[in-house]
């Protein structure tokens, strides 16, 4: 017989997404949108264009996958619900009377539970691309590893290749040169879930998936209560960097201060030549006055 912990992470792990869950992430990713600046303007200028980056910030994740796996990108479009569902919670964001949503949405429990939710929707996308990259590339882990974290944090990816395009890309901005934690914590999900996929993680996946899910909301909830952009790991990647690339730190120092001595070296040597050519000069007009 089963225990009340299994029960209650089994039950947690087969909780379905839509529509509540989903809603939550729609709801988190447009809100992100209208905040850039100008978003408003080009909404009601070009509704089009708006409603486009809406469905990437929204389903970014599922279409550089599908790239990744070469699959049509335009496969999100198949599934007519959760589009309908999405261009709903735009439209209501964007062209809401008094703009009454974001006046609701900016109190914080409510920003809170959306938060909340949302990351609960990351765990379920990161094991959903372990799972489908892995009926492709059978035990293939790099493949699953970078098909989860795509899954799970590539929207941002894709909607820096959207601001690309509009001619609004910053180098500081790109997740592919600096990433952000959102994408260092799926990352660490991906790497997790593919270990305990290809069974060298010796524990349950319902389990897996209830713990690293609460270590996801009770992180974006302190963040955010705390209104802080992002958890500092910092320490952890120094840990790692002296493990793996210690012996280049130990190195550099030596080769400094023998790049700092060569100069000092170079400059005694000419400075011993100059004062020995000053002396022969003396010596020669002493000589010719002796003469």
């Amino acid at each position: 017989m089963a225990s009340p912990w299994d029960e209650l992470t089994l039950a947690f792990s087969r909780i379905s997404m839509f529509p509540f869950f989903d809603i939550a992430h729609y709801l988190v990713s447009v809100m992100a949108l209208k905040r850039q600046p100008g978003a408003v303007a080009v909404a009601w200028k070009n509704p089009v264009s708006s409603w486009f980056t809406a469905m990437l910030h929204c389903f970014g994740g599922g279409i550089l996958s599908c790239i990744l796996l070469a699959e049509p990108p335009l496969k999100f479009l198949a599934d007519h619900t959760n589009i309908l569902l999405a261009s709903s919670i735009w439209y209501i964001i964007f062209f809401c009377p008094h703009d009454l949503v974001s006046q609701g949405y900016s109190f914080l429990p409510v920003q809170l539970l959306a938060a909340g939710m949302k990351e609960v929707t990351r765990t379920w996308k990161i094991v959903g691309g372990v799972t489908h990259a892995n009926s492709y590339y059978k035990n293939g882990w790099i493949v699953m590893i970078a098909i989860g974290w795509a899954r799970g944090a590539g929207g941002s990816v894709i909607t820096n290749f959207e601001q690309l395009v509009k001619g609004g890309w910053k180098p500081q901005a790109d997740e592919w040169l600096k990433m952000s934690y959102p994408a260092k914590v799926t990352l660490l999900g991906s790497v997790i879930f593919t270990f305990q996929h290809t069974e060298h993680l010796a524990i349950s996946r319902h389990h897996l998936v209830f713990f690293y899910t609460v270590f996801l909301v009770v992180t974006k909830i302190v963040m955010m209560i705390t209104e802080t952009a992002t958890v500092s790991s910092a320490p952890f990647e120094d840990a790692v960097s002296r493990i793996l690339f210690g012996w280049q730190q130990q190195i550099s120092p030596h080769e400094k201060k023998n790049e700092i001595k060569s100069p000092f070296r170079s400059t005694d040597s000419s400075t011993s030549k100059s004062i020995a050519g000053n002396s022969d000069k003396v010596k020669k007009k002493d000589t010719k006055k002796t003469e």
